[in-house]
């Protein structure tokens, strides 16, 4: 049915009474920050927080992608729902009493609105009568499983609410139907009964089996998974999906791992329901399940809400099923690991294990051990590759570097790229160092043919061209260093006020200026504040009006776990970032003179060939001064 028109009374008074911090809470980690509260925002993938809710003007803002709005617009936005839909929601739950511009049509409105409602409280009653079951002698054989088998106690029976569904076929619709008085179609529509095919009525659609609910991001129970007692298939029985439970969108635990997720920066996914217990159990609180289907998307999402770093670990089995199950469990996400908007990582845990098998023996201090020493997901997909492969010999060479160039060639990210062609070229090369620059060029023709040219033999070569610059990747290379120098320097100078003055009289004594429009900008705005105690608050407020130069630079004004480390080395940092910038400077000078030099005929113009020649050499001394003037290198600043 569609939704009445509501009455500009209901909506107002939805408006006013609807807390845009509580609204917003239920979807983002907020952490106060002043006045405001600050979160990653869930409109678009970020890796420091640049979502800001305003309590006193009822709005957010994202400096990020500009998102703004109040509570209303928040959940039209993200769940997108319908705006008197979202209304009737926020009424309900704030106690606003709904009026529509239809009088006659309030009472099947108010029975619409209760159908979720009722579908909670079926299904919280039903999760009451399994844990009731649970403790009866019927359910002895299902509580000696948890106990001695999974090795639970009490208090995590109870925390996660496990439970038993009877081996009757309609012991659960007796209960619901005829003892609660629950209507028939709403148990159906519940997903806990089914209609027989032959002679009428339901029966139950989990029997005999030991029950763990599946509760959404506030706790409701939605769905059940059912493990068999006996050798009945299939081993694991999911909820059908109904109007509270999407497979796809659900993660079994998110309720209890949220804030372990939060505080740890890293989110743990495992298969298994009795994986994720076990490793809360042991006090692993940031632990979850993908209820046995691939990793989607909205999944993600889901995660990435409430972690900083965007680090998610994948933990199965370390044999060939388990093998099988990361790859298929990473579905989706791959794309999203391969533009690294996702610190994926992989943890195959030793022996086969599962994680509630390893804890059997285990501590849960050498499982977080475990967890510290995952390798990224393209590293394990490089190892898996290389294994058992013996690169001596040719076959076994070709084959694994035709899968490395193919794995290579799904990376976005440029510096990712780099880093992992010279990472390959070191595996290739056998520990060989002599090998490695020679792998590095067959890595890149394979990469990118069209764009790159074998050298001529060097016999060939005229004196000119044995100097030319080569050009390979040096735009791509140039922009994202001195993008993260920029960046890195201007966050020193927004969160270490010692270091302005420091930063502004080598900026002038080394005659440099930010390259970069948007680091440009912000500088500006900075000198015009230059006064002002809490700057970046107040930059911060300035920016909320110039919202079309947000996007770039917001992230600036947040510390992620790296950056904080890095600028508590301030000094050594804020001279490395200078070098990184004015190396580009000086290598785009130094091409400059030797394009002008490779053009001269020294026969027709020897003036000017020794001049251009001098100045790209002057050049070239100074990039090897600014290298020796950095401390510690670029991989480890960067």
């Amino acid at each position: 049915m569609q939704i009445p028109r509501l009455h500009p009374e209901t909506i107002e008074e939805v408006q006013h009474r609807a807390d845009i911090v509580d609204v917003v809470s239920e979807y983002v980690v907020l952490r106060k920050r002043g006045k405001d509260f600050v979160g990653l925002c869930p409109f678009h993938n970020e890796k420091s927080p640049s979502f800001t809710v305003s309590p006193t003007k009822q709005i957010y803002y994202c400096f990020g992608c500009q998102a703004k709005g109040n509570a209303i617009k928040f959940v039209m936005d993200l769940d997108k729902r319908h705006f008197a839909e979202v209304v009737l929601d926020l009424a309900r739950r704030y106690q606003v009493p709904v009026k529509t511009l239809e009088p006659e049509q309030r009472q099947e409105l108010q029975r619409q609105l209760s159908l979720r409602e009722q579908l909670y409280e079926v299904l919280a009653s039903t999760a009451q009568f399994y844990q009731h079951a649970l403790r009866q002698s019927l359910g002895q054989t299902a509580m000696l499983y948890l106990k001695e088998h999974r090795q639970l106690n009490t208090e995590t029976i109870q925390q996660f609410g496990l439970g038993y569904a009877p081996a009757g076929w309609e012991t659960l619709y007796r209960y619901l139907v005829e003892d609660k008085h629950y209507p028939v179609q709403l148990v159906e529509k519940a997903g806990l009964i089914k209609p027989r095919k032959e002679g009428g009525g339901y029966y139950d659609v989990f029997r005999d089996r030991l029950m763990i609910p599946i509760r959404d991001i506030q706790g409701r129970v939605i769905a059940f998974g059912g493990r068999t007692l006996t050798e009945e298939q299939p081993k694991y029985l999911n909820s059908p999906e109904t109007e509270l439970f999407s497979k796809g969108k659900t993660l079994f635990a998110l309720d209890h791992a949220k804030d372990g997720i939060s505080k740890q920066d890293q989110a743990v996914v495992v298969e298994g329901y009795f994986d994720a217990i076990a490793l809360h159990a042991a006090g692993i609180n940031n632990a979850v399940a993908s209820l046995g289907t691939a990793l989607s998307i909205e999944q993600v999402r889901l995660l990435l809400r409430y972690t900083d770093s965007k680090q998610l670990v994948l933990n199965f089995d370390a044999d060939k099923a388990g093998t099988i199950a990361a790859e298929r469990a990473i579905g989706e996400i791959a794309t999203l690991a391969y533009k690294g908007e996702v610190q994926l990582k992989i943890l195959n845990i030793p022996d086969g294990k599962d994680a509630d098998e390893y804890l059997h023996s285990h501590t849960a201090e050498e499982y977080q051990q475990l967890l510290a020493n995952a390798p990224l997901w393209l590293n394990w997909q490089i190892t898996e590759i290389v294994k058992d492969r013996d690169l001596r010999q040719a076959t076994d060479f070709q084959k694994v570097t035709k899968q490395i160039v193919k794995l290579l060639q799904n990376i976005v990210n440029s510096d990712t790229l780099n880093y992992y062609i010279s990472y390959c070229a070191e595996i290739l090369s056998l520990g060989d160092a002599r090998l490695i620059p020679l792998r590095v060029e067959n890595l890149l023709t394979q990469i990118a043919p069209a764009s790159v040219q074998a050298p001529p033999p060097r016999s060939t070569l005229s004196r000119k061209q044995e100097y030319k610059t080569p050009k390979l990747s040096l735009v791509t290379t140039e922009r994202s260093l001195l993008e993260q120098a920029e960046a890195l320097l201007l966050q020193i100078y927004l969160h270490c006020p010692e270091q302005r003055q420091v930063i502004i009289d080598e900026l002038e004594e080394r005659n440099l200026e930010f390259s970069l429009s948007h680091h440009r900008f912000l500088w500006l705005q900075i000198s015009e504040l230059t006064a002002e105690t809490d700057l970046i608050s107040n930059l911060q407020n300035r920016y909320l009006e110039l919202s079309e130069e947000l996007g770039l630079i917001s992230h600036l004004f947040h510390l992620n776990e790296k950056t904080n480390k890095e600028i508590l080395r301030t000094p050594q940092v804020v001279q490395a970032t200078l070098a990184c910038i004015e190396k580009v400077l000086r290598e785009k000078r130094h091409r400059h003179f030797m394009e002008l030099w490779e053009k001269i005929d020294p026969q027709l113009e020897p003036e000017k060939d020794k001049s251009y020649y001098a100045s790209a050499m002057a050049e070239k001394m100074r990039i090897q001064e600014l290298d020796r003037q950095r401390q510690f290198s670029i991989a480890e600043l960067f």
